[in-house]
């Protein structure tokens, strides 16, 4: 068990949990473009997992990210340099408060479930009670890995991804393997949330103190809150693009080609989430900031050298892969992965890392808007040039570029944090460039590989 503890720390922990959920997700979304399911019917699921994903994933993250700065410096139970009590009563607030939001969505999405349009299509709404259940369950239950992390119970989050992954991938296959529809499918994706709901009771027992208490909430909430709506605004790509193009064109089919295509290379983004959800609660004390700096820097430059080659390499071989992995018509999918690609400039800097960690949630607010600006507009604007699909993913890349581009000036400019003390600058700069040439390469198809 200590060479166990000794192999994965908090950092690749939390980078493994999230390239497994990565890979479970892959190998479903090649699996059904491999079955008997219709371009329109694998529409209606990604139109599910789309909307439980629009509707929770800002408080979701505005609540979790939160919570780790507080976890050992807030007003209510702690103070800097005090340890605390064994169990902790943040954790559990903030189970509340998850739990909270969830219901709420679950009452409203009850009340106006006739109202809501997809696809231009009021009140048909795939699957909306399994939908409205499926979002009520699974929000919670993203607080497991966040009490272990907590409580560096590192190795715990990478048994826990594996044995629930396994068991997800296993109960959503196992139907549509049988020829049941895709319904049967979505309950598997509800049966494992509720196996989920059962261990974070159990977690929640163990490690914490299930003591209400409004002002940690209200403290909670008063450093959240702009997380929240920084998330809303800028979400992730795939969100707000996804919203244009199902408003735009209004075709299951069209929307399908594009969430397929309109995802980041995996390795990238989970490695470079894991990375910046693990070093949050480093950044929370003053006294540590020169050594955490350090860490990070040296912990995005591994990730540089892995993550920029192999980005490459998908790069070459996707306009070939994409119709084998999937299925021909999916071709169409490829133009926008390397688009999407191209993320890996922006997404190994880690200005709001610092930023939350030091609970300056307010300018990831302003930041976030400044992207929406780019963001929305642009990708409009590209659509009315014809680019179609690939404009919007491309317009997604500016707006995500100029968002970082604000953040490193503004540690640089206020906080007097110079880019070189948590980027690579060399390392990164020459990586960057050479991603930058291949995409040309191969979007004007000097190299192509088939």
């Amino acid at each position: 068990m200590r060479k166990r503890l000794k192999l994965i720390d908090n950092i690749s922990g939390m980078q493994l949990f999230q390239l497994m959920k990565a890979v479970i997700f892959f190998i479903i979304s090649v699996f059904l473009t491999k079955s008997r399911l219709t371009s329109y019917e694998i529409g209606q699921f990604e139109g599910f997992m789309f909307i439980a994903g629009l509707m929770t994933f800002f408080w979701v993250t505005g609540i979790l990210q939160s919570l780790l700065p507080l976890y050992n410096r807030n007003k209510t139970y702690r103070k800097i340099g005090e340890n605390g009590p064994d169990k902790s009563p943040e954790i559990f607030n903030a189970f509340l408060l998850l739990c909270f939001f969830s219901l709420l969505l679950f009452i409203l999405g009850h009340s106006f479930k006739n109202y809501f349009s997809v696809f231009h299509n009021r009140g048909n709404v795939p699957f909306i009670n399994l939908l409205l259940l499926y979002i009520l369950l699974s929000s919670p239950v993203c607080l497991i890995e966040y009490i272990y992390l907590l409580n560096n119970r590192s190795y715990r989050i990478f048994q826990y991804g594996f044995y629930t992954f396994t068991a997800q991938l296993f109960l959503f296959i196992t139907p549509l393997w049988f020829g049941k529809d895709i319904t049967w499918a979505l309950y598997g994706l509800i049966l494992i949330t509720v196996a989920r709901w059962v261990w974070l009771i159990v977690l929640l027992r163990r490690y914490t103190e299930m003591k209400v208490s409004v002002e940690f909430i209200k403290e909670h909430l008063y450093l959240g809150t702009p997380l929240i709506i920084t998330t809303l605004i800028s979400g992730s790509a795939q969100y707000i693009d996804g919203f244009i193009v199902s408003t735009v064109f209004r075709d299951p089919a069209k929307f399908a080609w594009f969430r397929y295509g309109a995802k980041e290379f995996p390795l990238v983004l989970m490695l470079a989430n894991g990375l910046s959800s693990a070093m949050l609660a480093e950044f929370s004390t003053r006294e540590k900031m020169k050594e955490s700096l350090e860490k990070i820097r040296e912990k995005s430059k591994k990730l540089m050298h892995l993550l920029f080659p192999s980005t490459a390499l998908i790069m070459l071989i996707a306009r070939w892969g994409y119709p084998v992995v999937f299925r021909e018509e999916f071709h169409k999918s490829s133009a926008i992965f390397l688009v999407y690609s191209l993320m890996i400039i922006p997404r190994l800097v880690f200005p709001q890392t610092i930023l939350v960690g030091r609970k300056k949630t307010r300018i990831i607010l302003i930041a976030a808007l400044l992207e929406l600006a780019v963001n929305i507009p642009l990708s409009l604007l590209m659509i009315k040039l014809n680019y179609d699909l690939v404009g919007v993913a491309l317009a997604s890349f500016i707006a995500y570029l100029v968002n970082n581009l604000f953040l490193v000036i503004y540690l640089w400019v206020k906080m007097n944090i110079k880019p070189a003390e948590y980027i690579p600058v060399k390392i990164y700069a020459i990586y960057s460039l050479m991603i930058g040439i291949l995409f040309i390469l191969i979007d004007h198809r000097i190299i192509d590989i088939h």
